[in-house]
């Protein structure tokens, strides 16, 4: 966004370089061309420049004002303003000419005066129009700039509330597991498990929801998610997690394929005492391909919404990260179970460029 002190300083750029453009234009197209002696045409150019440059200054002062007043009256003030500055630029122009001739008085003829004031509108109407067209243009800039602000600060508050929604099952399910663990006094194992889960949590809570990470860092926070998954499923759960060579160090929104596993975990079971899941990371040339694959109950796909929350929530933050760039799919295998598949722009972490 542009700030109010650099408007300023284009402001006085552009007034300065405008009028040295005027004083160099009148001095070849005018001055020069009615052969007036150099002591006379010199200070006369110097005199007429400041005194335009000081009008406009003036101006810019009433047109704040005016732009307060209804459209109609604010038009008419500007015009007004217009015509009155150009009739004492012209007077101021033409009155300083003859001092420096040395003539106090000497009436204009209306040919002098009708030329010499068209000159003075048509300059101050050029400037009038100049400074409206650039303000605009500013003002329509800092404004598509704001909304711009505006839908990020969107766009970023959404993306850390979907990253924030934990399902509040896995809390519930994961304490209770604990609790039998306690009860069962299986200390050592209720130990480790709520160590993980605090793990879990911490980086779930406090890594920035925005930032991306490597796929192995992505691996890593999801191994230790399925500890705590395995510590309540025990032997019903089987999970391979592998990623193909040059993978390791893409990079890709955290937490994203964990929410697909307990969406496995929670609607593939069904009527089975056990599940197997493969997490597989690939690459090409240009992209990244994640596919999540289960031996569960498959998808209904007879349903409205068959992908559940955790596929929701997956979908709703790549179209955020990577609108149009991304790619969600999801199906049921020919021997049973249910696959989700991700593809996403390859961006490679900054360590190993």
């Amino acid at each position: 966004m542009i700030k109010l002190e650099s408007k300023k300083q284009l402001f006085w750029l552009s007034q300065c370089c405008g009028w040295l453009a005027y004083a160099v234009f009148t001095e070849l197209m005018i001055k020069i061309a009615g052969q007036e002696p150099w002591g006379i045409h010199l200070p006369h150019l110097l005199l007429d420049t400041c005194c335009g440059f000081c009008i406009t200054l003036l101006l810019r002062k009433l047109y704040a004002q005016f732009r307060l007043q209804p459209a109609g009256v604010s038009i008419s003030l500007h015009i007004a303003c217009v015509l009155t500055a150009s009739l004492l630029w012209t007077l101021f122009k033409w009155h300083t000419l003859q001092w420096l001739y040395g003539t106090w008085w000497q009436p204009m003829t209306w040919f002098d005066f009708g030329t010499w004031t068209s000159a003075s509108l048509t300059v101050l109407a050029t400037w009038t129009a100049g400074y409206y067209g650039i303000k605009i243009y500013l003002d329509n800039a800092e404004q598509k700039h704001k909304a711009a602000e505006a839908l990020n600060l969107a766009k970023e508050s959404q993306l850390k509330m979907l990253r924030y929604q934990l399902n509040p099952h896995f809390m519930f399910n994961s304490i209770n597991a604990i609790c039998t663990l306690i009860l069962k006094q299986h200390n050592d194992n209720a130990v480790a498990m709520l160590e993980k889960l605090c793990d879990f949590l911490r980086y779930s809570l406090y890594t920035d929801p925005l930032a991306k990470i490597t796929v192995q860092d992505e691996i890593a926070i999801l191994q230790t998610y399925l500890d705590i998954e395995q510590c309540r499923f025990q032997s019903g759960l089987n999970v391979q997690l592998s990623a193909d060579t040059g993978c390791n160090t893409a990079l890709m929104p955290s937490l994203l394929v964990q929410p697909l596993i307990e969406n496995a975990l929670k609607h593939g079971l069904g009527q089975k005492n056990n599940i197997a899941i493969a997490v597989n990371f690939t690459r090409d040339a240009s992209r990244l391909h994640i596919r999540v694959s289960d031996t569960g109950s498959g998808f209904n796909l007879s349903a409205l919404t068959p992908a559940g929350i955790g596929m929701k929530n997956c979908q709703d933050r790549l179209q955020l990260i990577y609108p149009g760039a991304s790619h969600f799919d999801a199906g049921n295998c020919e021997n049973g179970g249910a696959w989700v598949s991700i593809t996403i722009p390859l961006e490679l972490s900054e360590n190993t460029k």
